[in-house]
């Protein structure tokens, strides 16, 4: 490890050389450009990611001299993927420089590929705000790209964040979207219960009954085959159980549903969210009685 920090370290002092010497038409940051990417794989090797990330950022500055935008775009992507290891802020920082050098480059599907991963990398930090928001950035640019598939794939990640910060009418907005657009496609149309369920429990957290009774109406329509789904008999009975506030109802036909189709982690979050305002009503008519 050791020997390839000093074999690093070489490379990167022979680059500064370079550059402060006196070079032909840019021949200078040529030969600079090739030492820091020998630098940098070195330190990469000795998994120094710091100085690896730090000396591809020297890298995309000779290359953004040389008017090399794509070069240098891949420098700033290769910095942002070693920051990853150590500095997230750091990572994101140059992955955002990446996006910026492929759009000036007309890379529309590597400038989205790029959100996407900030997306990810805010997404392990737990920080479901940021990731929504470059989700959603990605999204759009694939959707330009009409890389469809990937596009909604961004726009169910918005929607699970925005339904755990309780957005829910966004949610709610995308997945009937995605749902819609499925519907027309055979390899996409066995998917569309699911998306109406996950629409149907964000319209069940909003707790409007009229909404709730509304949306199922409006999912039959849109498919007449939902009304003969369990997606639909759950989102059915918990509307009922909501409206006739029996909690004891509501629980009977989630584990139903659950002892046949487990419900994932998000599902069974916005589940009891419901759980807990229907308790609270119970309470209340209790208290009144």
């Amino acid at each position: 490890m050791a020997d390839h920090v000093a074999r690093g370290d070489d490379f990167e002092k022979k680059a500064e050389k370079k550059l402060n010497g006196w070079g032909l038409f840019g021949s200078k940051y040529e030969d600079a450009a090739e030492l820091y990417e020998k630098a940098a794989n070195s330190y990469k090797l000795a998994k120094s990611w710091d100085q690896a990330g730090a000396t591809y950022l020297k890298l995309a500055s000779c290359h953004l001299k040389l008017d090399s935008k794509h070069e240098a775009a891949t420098a700033f992507a290769d910095a942002g993927h070693c920051y990853k290891k150590t500095n997230i802020k750091e990572a994101v920082s140059c992955l955002e420089q990446a996006v910026n050098a492929f759009l000036d480059n007309g890379r529309i599907s590597m400038a989205a590929r790029y959100e996407k991963e900030i997306a990810e990398l805010y997404e392990q930090d737990q920080n479901f705000e940021q990731a929504m928001e470059y989700y959603e950035k990605a999204a759009d640019l694939f959707q330009g790209e009409e890389v469809t598939t990937t596009a909604n794939q961004c726009r169910q990640k918005v929607a699970q964040y925005a339904a755990q910060v309780e957005q829910y009418q966004k949610a709610v907005e995308i997945y009937e979207d995605i749902a819609r657009q499925s519907l027309n496609n055979n390899l996409l149309k066995y998917g569309v219960k699911g998306h109406l369920l996950n629409a149907g429990l964000c319209q069940l957290c909003k707790g409007d009954i009229v909404a709730i009774t509304n949306a199922l109406e409006r999912y039959q329509d849109l498919d007449p085959t939902f009304s003969g789904t369990r997606e639909y008999k759950l989102l059915a009975d918990i509307a009922s159980a909501i409206d006739e506030e029996d909690v004891a109802k509501f629980t009977d036909c989630v584990k139903e549903f659950d002892s046949m189709t487990q419900l994932d982690a998000w599902k069974t979050t916005l589940l009891l969210r419901v759980k807990e305002k229907l308790k609270a009503k119970e309470m209340e008519e209790d208290d009144l009685t």
